[in-house]
């Protein structure tokens, strides 16, 4: 370089000259708008930070507003005895809480150990462990290690529950942000680490359904948390950050490598020693786990009971607690409720042994299918099948063809084909559905009269395949047949119609007001007939004749008040898509010829409301439902209302008891108690029943086609149900005292005139009959005199005295009335002489006859009363 004086004086000038002073200043200027520039735009995203990280505050939820207990618990049903019978959990719910002091410590501790090693000194968020996972994800460029404490996994679980449906890092960040500011201030708030883990211990995910410790507990070894051991212990801890994975049923392996983890943590930490460490490591626990799988029998299937407690309990919260249909399944099924039931275990034991016992059933079982197919064709569309669309499909090859099988193979055959014939395209199964049903079916119901309670029902024959299906007891409507004579017509008529058991109706021709005849069996026709008579009997023309007196209206009213829901009135209901309209309220009604039909429960409930001196209790499956901290939410205590009278209800009863002695039921007497009932058949016999009852319980059985085929004539088909209902309620009276039905101080005995049913003359054939005390005749029969005629003799008139003295009165004396209230006394049992039988059902004593079975009368197969 240049030193010289020449180049030095260069340089002074250079640097002091204008040109370099202006441009020095103006790159000082630039550098300082840079510097403020920065600064500025350093300070707008300092407070627009603190402004989103406020925002992100702000918009979390409040902790005084926030629920950190599990959000779904398991609910169960109990029987009649408070015994568990049934477990109600959706998914994510099989949740059984217990408290902290429930809890192991060694549990307390192996989930500590492996979750959350700092939980007992952190404040909500652990500063080490995100520092930690921070370095480890910038050396791998992974961040997969995660630093969430027990408290923030608890407000994830519980609060921040749509954590799974996030998209973007921005969503997952704010979730992030809002759960560690949460965490903090729940430790804040509670100040209580025992709680936080209480709550923690009861929500986590343990695999295999199991929700919480103790449903571990129970999945995996059958037996409750409190009663663990160390390796049970660290076996479960292993599992929550993989419930599939870490599953010690399906992964034991991968549980075994987990769970010694968990033990070498705590051995780390200063929970177990080396000896419990090496013990519990040495613990095969593997095959106590599969041991317990093997002998848990989980039935997923609810039986018909179970099925229709669990719809009475929804509609129960909807209607007394106002919720939602989805609020109230998803309390049944999550909130942790108590139902308890009416079902006696014994009894319906009892319902399932005769009803799987193939011996009660006619030979020659046929199988009805069910059948339901989704595909999706070559195009990609969903096109759904039916089991109508396959009948049609063979219909045009053979008119005949029915959904009825003499075998499930050979149903399974026409299926195939019916599949063959869809899939030809190319189409796919998406879903199908395939079953046979046993035919004929039955279903039957068993209440206690006197609460109300049904303790037990069978709402099919057969496998049951899936819960919630056919419940042919509570859901299928099926028309009653004679059953309805009791309720529709001779309970109004004697309960204010002023009608007695003695009162007596011409049995002959007759016909409806359409011209329509009134058939009895055998067109055959008895005369004067009492109402005992024709109640024993079951005399279509006498029920008819007598409801049109009682008016069909009124016999309708009484069926409301008996309970049945299923009755057309002739409103807007009960109109059809052509604008026809539907009632009841016809002469048919008194055979029991209705629009929709009844239910097997109902029906049976309405019986049981003359069993119950005429109380009319709606039908009850539990008693009360406890929320989970134990109160009661629903309180079911049963509420009687009067039908009837008492007098009335014993009245009638008295009569069924004749049907069971003498008439159209005598397969169903019971050989230790007595029995009251009445039989039922339809039209074509596409329906028959039989309720009846004893001073302990009423019981309904039905039998038929589910297609409505009508049933085959031959004994054992037309009489199956009788004899099923002899066999259930022989056995479930075994062991129970005898009992009378008590007979009311309303009710007295008087002789009446057999034909007339009025008080006797001379003349007159009698017949003890009871009656209401406000009901005893008051009027002589007017049909039959004796007239007396002195008798012939030749006497002298010296010879008048002795006349007074050696003849005597040879009339028709009145018989003393026997112990057989309503038995013509004339040395003929009832029901002996086929006389003594006119029209309706007939007992029968010829097995070509089909004895027991009773004539379905003039009831209309379509519905009556269109207007």
């Amino acid at each position: 370089m240049n030193y010289g004086k020449k180049s030095t004086s260069k340089k002074r000038k250079a640097l002091t000259s204008r040109s370099s002073m202006i441009e020095k200043r103006a790159h000082v200027s630039a550098l300082r708008v840079l510097f403020i520039s920065l600064l500025t735009l350093g300070v707008i995203v300092i407070f627009g930070g603190i402004g989103a990280f406020k925002g992100v505050i702000d918009n979390a939820p409040d902790v005084d507003d926030i629920d950190i207990m599990p959000l779904g618990y398991a609910s169960f049903l109990y029987d009649g005895d408070g015994n568990q019978i049934r477990k109600l959990a959706a998914p994510d719910s099989n949740r059984l809480p217990v408290s902290i002091d429930d809890i192991p410590l060694d549990l307390q501790h192996a989930v500590v150990a492996i979750e959350d090693e700092r939980f007992y000194e952190h404040n909500g968020i652990d500063v080490r462990g995100i520092l930690r996972a921070f370095v480890k994800g910038v050396s791998d460029g992974t961040f997969s290690e995660g630093a969430s404490t027990i408290t923030q996994q608890l407000l994830k679980n519980n609060v921040f529950t749509d954590w799974t449906n996030e998209s973007t890092w921005l969503e997952k960040f704010t979730r992030k942000f809002q759960e560690q500011y949460l965490a903090i201030q729940v430790e804040k708030k509670i100040n209580d680490k025992e709680v936080i883990l209480e709550n923690y211990l009861n929500t986590i995910n343990l695999g295999a359904g199991a929700y919480g410790v103790q449903a571990a507990a129970q999945r995996y070894f059958n037996k409750d948390v409190k009663d663990l051991t160390l390796s049970e212990c660290a076996t479960i801890a292993g599992i929550t950050q993989n419930p599939t994975k870490y599953n010690p049923i399906i992964n034991p392996e991968d549980n075994a490598k987990r769970r010694k983890v968990v033990l070498e943590r705590m051995l780390e930490q200063g929970y177990i020693s080396q000896s419990e460490y090496e013990e519990a490591l040495a613990d095969d626990v593997y095959s106590r786990i599969q041991q317990t799988e093997s002998q848990t029998t989980t039935t997923s299937v609810y039986t018909y009971f179970e099925d229709e407690v669990i719809d009475q309990a929804i509609d129960a919260l909807v209607s007394v607690k106002g919720y939602t249909e989805t609020q109230a399944r998803n309390a049944l099924y999550s909130g942790g409720l108590d139902v308890y039931t009416t079902l006696d275990p014994e009894v319906q034991t009892i319902l399932d042994e005769e009803y799987s016992n193939p011996d009660n059933f006619p030979s020659g079982t046929q199988y009805a299918l069910d059948f339901a197919l989704t595909v999706s064709n070559p195009d990609g569309e969903e096109v759904n099948y039916s089991k109508e669309m396959l009948t049609l499909y063979f219909k045009n090859q053979d008119p005949d063809f029915d959904l009825l099988f003499d075998s499930p193979e050979e149903g399974q055959s026409y299926v195939d084909q019916y599949k063959a014939s869809i899939l030809a395209d190319g189409s796919t199964v998406i879903a199908e559905r395939v079953s046979f049903a046993p035919q004929p079916q039955s279903s039957m119901s068993i209440i206690d009269p006197s609460t109300g309670y049904v303790k037990a029902l069978i709402g099919g024959r057969g496998e049951k395949a899936a819960s919630l299906t056919l419940n042919r007891a509570t859901d299928t409507t099926r028309q009653p047949g004679s059953t309805f004579k009791i309720l529709s017509t001779y309970a109004p008529a004697l309960n204010e119609k002023g009608m007695t058991l003695a009162t007596t109706f011409e049995d002959e021709p007759y016909e409806y007001p359409d011209g329509t005849p009134v058939r009895n069996s055998n067109n055959n026709y008895g005369g004067e007939t009492t109402i005992r008579k024709a109640i024993q009997n079951s005399v279509n023309v006498v029920a008819v004749k007598c409801l049109e007196e009682v008016t069909p209206s009124l016999g309708l009213e009484y069926l409301d008040s008996f309970g049945f829901t299923t009755l057309a009135h002739g409103d807007a209901s009960d109109t059809d898509s052509d604008g026809n309209v539907y009632s009841d309220a016809n002469l048919p009604l008194a055979l029991g010829g209705i629009t929709y039909g009844v239910t097997n429960v109902e029906l049976n409930a309405a019986y049981s409301a003359i069993a119950n001196g005429g109380k009319y209790i709606k039908p009850i499956y539990f008693t009360k439902i406890l929320d989970r901290e134990g109160n009661v939410l629903i309180d079911n205590t049963p509420e009687e209302t009067e039908v009837i009278k008492e007098s009335t209800a014993w009245l009638l009863t008295n009569a069924m008891e004749d049907v069971v002695k003498y008439g159209t039921a005598t397969n169903c007497q019971l050989s230790n108690m007595p029995v009251a009932g009445k039989t039922g058949t339809t039209d074509t016999y596409n329906d028959l029943w039989f309720v009846g009852y004893t001073p302990y319980y009423c019981c309904a059985v039905w039998s038929g086609y589910d297609n409505n085929e009508k049933i085959p004539s031959d004994y054992m088909s037309r009489n199956f149900h009788k004899l099923l209902w002899q066999k259930v309620m022989s056995r479930l009276h075994e062991d129970l005292d005898y009992k009378d039905f008590e007979q009311p101080p309303t009710v007295e005995k008087e002789s009446v005139c057999s034909t007339t049913g009025l008080l006797p003359r001379l003349g007159c054939p009698t017949v003890t009959e009871y009656f209401d005390i406000t009901s005893l005749p008051t009027q002589r029969c007017e049909k039959h005199y004796y007239t007396y005629t002195p008798p012939a003799t030749d006497y002298d008139d010296d010879d008048t005295d002795k006349s007074n003295t050696d003849t005597g009165t040879t009339g028709t004396p009145t018989p003393d009335p026997g112990e057989n209230p309503g038995e013509d006394n004339t040395g003929e049992e009832p029901g002996e002489d086929p006389g003594e039988n006119p029209g309706g059902e007939d007992p029968g004593t010829d097995p070509g006859e089909d004895p027991g079975t009773e004539d379905p009368g003039d009831i209309p197969t379509e519905p009556t009363g269109s207007s």
